[in-house]
């Protein structure tokens, strides 16, 4: 098993704890409490590009991430999470869209719950799903931060200060 590395990225949100291997990126989250580990010295070039490309994602300068992710989940559970990494940026789904998409609109809330197990915050968008009526519910990373990524796309995307 590849030995994981820890750094930390102080956004426009927050702290956001970065985690990955030399092969791929495990997790984006954030930290709204000091770290407990300290960041690891030594990084693989993977880490440090993923904080690159978020550098980037937060001044407007990419839309698309380009990187190896990996995180531990059922069959399920990834295939929500390949189906959020298909929404464009700068646009929204409901949850029962989400669930369409996975086969099945009778599972909205097992597909919101694979939405909240997403450990890939920002890469994996699923700050990009609302509620059918257009409400910013359930983000892991506070509802406030959800408003926001959606503003900063919407502006990049279409010159508006916000839809929400």
């Amino acid at each position: 098993m590849d030995k994981t590395y820890c750094t930390y990225y102080q956004s426009p949100l927050g702290q956001l704890k970065v985690t990955g291997t030399h092969t791929c990126i495990t997790g984006v989250t954030f930290q709204d409490d000091p770290p407990t580990e300290p960041a690891d010295t030594g990084l693989p070039a993977l880490v440090i590009g993923c904080v690159e490309q978020l550098i980037q994602y937060f001044n407007g300068d990419r839309q698309v991430f380009e990187l190896p992710l990996e995180q531990d989940g059922t069959g399920f559970q990834r295939d929500v999470w390949t189906q959020l990494s298909a929404i464009p940026f700068g646009r929204t789904i409901s949850y029962i869209q989400l669930a369409i998409r996975q086969g099945d609109p009778k599972a909205t809330r097992a597909v919101a719950s694979a939405n909240g197990r997403n450990n890939i915050a920002i890469i994996v968008p699923c700050h990009r799903v609302i509620g059918a009526n257009r409400s910013l519910t359930g983000y892991a990373g506070g509802i406030w931060r959800k408003k926001w990524l959606l503003d900063h796309e919407a502006k990049i995307s279409y010159g508006v200060l916000s839809l929400f």
